[in-house]
C-alpha cells in the first residue's frame, strides 16, 4: 500500500550569530563626510501639441444615431428581461392556485 510521507521538522544546530553592532558616532560620522553633489536641473520637455477633433455634421449625426440605437436596444433588453420575469411570476401563481384547489378537492372527498 501507499504510505504519506510525513516531513520531519528541521532540528536545531544551537549555534547563534548575533547582529552586528554599529556605534552611532561612526554612522554620523560617515552621514556628515560624505555630502551628495546636487542634482542636474533637468529642463522640462515642451508638451507636444494634441491634434484637435473636429466634428463634421455627418459625424454629429453617427454619433447622435449610434447613441440613440444603443438605448433603443439597452432599452428593448431590460423590457424583455422584466416581462420575462413578471411572466414567470404570473404562471407560478397560476401554478399554485391550481394544485390548491387540487388539494382542497380531494380533501372534501372524503
Amino acid at each position: 500500500m501507499l504510505r504519506p510521507k510525513v516531513p520531519t521538522m528541521p532540528q536545531p544546530t544551537g549555534l547563534v550569530t548575533p547582529p552586528a553592532v554599529v556605534e552611532p558616532t561612526a554612522v554620523i560620522q560617515q552621514h556628515t563626510m560624505q555630502t551628495p553633489a546636487p542634482a542636474p536641473v533637468v529642463s522640462p520637455a515642451p508638451v507636444p501639441a494634441r491634434p484637435t477633433v473636429q466634428l463634421t455634421p455627418g459625424a454629429v449625426i453617427a454619433l447622435v444615431g449610434s447613441g440613440t440605437a444603443v438605448v433603443l436596444v439597452v432599452g428593448a433588453v431590460l423590457v424583455s428581461m422584466l416581462l420575462a420575469v413578471a411572466i414567470t411570476g404570473v404562471s407560478v401563481a397560476i401554478c399554485a392556485l391550481v394544485i390548491r384547489s387540487l388539494i382542497g378537492a380531494e380533501g372534501k372527498r372524503r
